[in-house]
This record gives C-alpha cells, structure tokens and sequence, in this order.
C-alpha cells in the first residue's frame, strides 16, 4: 500500500492466506486489507498469534494519522482473521503469501502441505528474499504454481515486489501475480533467471560491501558513510533510480556519461578484484530504455523536474528536520 490509496477500499470476493506472523506478515497483511481483501494468517506460535492484531492496528493507526489509509483501523483490521489452523488459513484462497523462516526445508513442507488443501487454482508465493523458487518447488504436485514474491520491508512503506517465477511456473500465475500486486497499489518488478539474492538484496550488498570495504580501509567512518548516503545518494535516489541519474548527470545521457566515467568506475570495481567493462552493447542497451522516460532533448526540463522533486523533500525536511534518523 503507497500514499496512492484511495478513499475507499473495494472489498474484494477472495481470500488471501498468509502464513507467518512475524514483520513480514504483519507488513503484507496491512497491504492486503487496506486493499479491500479478507486476510487469514496463521503462525505455529500461538504467542505470535495473539500478538498479531494488536501489533497490526498499532501500524494502520501511525498511517491512518499519517493521512496514508482513508478507512478506519477497525474497519480494515475486520478484515484480519489469525487462526491456529493452517488448514483453515489455506482453504478456499486465491492466493497463499509464505511469511516463514529464511530456511529451505522449512519452506518446502509449507508449501507441500499447502497445496494438499488449497485449490487447484491457488497461487503459492514465497517472501524469502534469497531462496529460489526452483529449490522450494521441489517435490510439490504443482510447482508451476509457485513463484517468489518478495516484498521490500515494510511494504506498505516500500510498494515494491519481487516476482521470481521458476523455470516451471507457469505464465498464467505470473500475469495474475502481477495483476494482483498492481491492484495493491505496488510496483510489480518482475526478475528472471533466479539469481541469487534477486536484485533488491544484490543492489544492496553492492553498496554494503564497498561501505564496509572502505570503513576497513580507514577512508571514512561509519556514521560520516551513513550521512553521505541519507543527504546525499539516498535522497537523489528517492526521486530517480541510478541509471536516471547518470543520465541527468551529463548533457548527453548516458551514452555521455559512460564515456566519462566509465574506465573510472571500471577500475574502482578493479580495486576489488572486480572486472566487468561496460561494453557499447550494453551501454546502448542502458541507453535505449532510460531515454524512452527522459530524452535526452528533454535533458534541461528533465533536470529541473528532479530538481523540484528534491526541492519538496528539503522543503519538508526544513519543517521537520527529525525526519531523518
């Protein structure tokens, strides 16, 4: 769920099973209730259980106040039904959202189990954000109906998702995955190929490698690189991704800015026992999507536009400067 929501939540016919308790289900239970969908949860720890609603209505009151949902807490936590049952949590839904520990085997035996008691029509849907869907379909009597959603967290602060489908899942459960992640007002980011880690944690141990990298090599402290990234990389980063800023960097887009900085980027990857050149295939490549958003004959008025967008966020950072941690 984003800032996108509308006034009024449309109550949708089907069931969404999630099954795990902890931040994760907690997080895609907001997002599917304040969306409209009738939400059961279960969890093998009755304690985690109880704790469940409480803890959910603590996180829609902060949105609710934040202006983020528009339908009372009571009404969307009416949505929510935790169960000590996992047959129950699984019968008779649509769509199953595996919340459970980052561990293979214990994944398989959710999803095994599950699908001996769901329909035949039920998507399986894994949060894990390494593990392959190829690995965890192993051994199911559908494994074309398993795939990985993982969810940035929280991800109804973070409207983002992973969709990792396997070499068996079918292209049928992909395009409903998707249908049903854009209905919740987020950003479906469909990867291929089951790589290790997806791209959300690879993009994120790129920069924590070289952060812990360069604190091991007395460049900088860890408070100052934390600094850097939140009033620096991070908060461009919040308007524009890092190939739309290359592109604005330079009068030229990225074709520009690839042959400025691209031998020196090659050898600070070089320094770390890294070598992959950016080829002028894969340069044309980068540049040929990027440019379909921001032309570069728009470079002038698209600079601008980023600039306003960062103007905004200093704007409210100057009114309440607590907003960064």
């Amino acid at each position: 769920m984003s800032a996108k929501s509308s006034s009024e939540s449309v109550h949708h016919a089907e069931s969404i099973g999630i099954i795990g308790a902890g931040s994760i289900g907690i997080g895609w239970a907001i997002v599917f209730a304040s969306n409209g969908y009738k939400v059961r949860v279960f969890d093998t720890d009755p304690a985690q259980i109880l704790r469940f609603l409480p803890q959910v209505s603590s996180r829609l009151k902060l949105l609710r106040g934040f202006g983020l949902i528009n339908e009372s807490v009571e009404s969307v936590v009416s949505r929510i039904l935790p169960s000590d049952s996992f047959d129950k949590t699984c019968k008779n839904v649509t769509f199953i959202q595996e919340c459970g520990p980052e561990n293979l085997e214990a994944k398989r035996t959710i999803f095994k189990r599950a699908e001996k008691i769901s329909s035949e029509n039920t998507i399986f849907a894994s949060s894990s954000s390494a593990l392959k869907p190829s690995e965890m379909a192993e051994g199911l009597m559908r494994p074309k109906q398993l795939l990985v959603v993982h969810p940035a967290n929280p991800p109804y602060l973070l409207p983002i998702a992973e969709v990792v489908p396997g070499p068996d899942t079918c292209k049928n459960v992909i395009s409903r995955t998707v249908s049903l992640l854009n209905d919740l007002k987020m950003f479906p980011i469909i990867i291929q190929g089951e790589p290790e880690g997806f791209v959300f944690n690879r993009l994120q141990g790129a920069v924590l490698r070289e952060a812990y990298s360069l604190i091991r090599d007395g460049v900088i402290s860890p408070r100052d690189l934390d600094v850097l990234m939140t009033h620096g990389l991070g908060r461009r980063w919040s308007v524009i991704g890092p190939f739309a800023t290359s592109a604005l960097n330079v009068r030229g887009g990225i074709t520009a800015h690839t042959a400025r900085m691209g031998a020196s980027y090659l050898r600070m990857g070089q320094e770390r026992g890294q070598n992959d050149p950016w080829d002028v295939d894969l340069i044309k490549k980068v540049a040929t999507d990027i440019e379909k958003k921001f032309p570069n004959e728009d470079w002038e008025s698209n600079n601008l536009s980023r600039d306003i967008a960062l103007m905004k966020i200093l704007r409210n950072l100057k009114e309440d400067p607590d907003l960064i941690l």
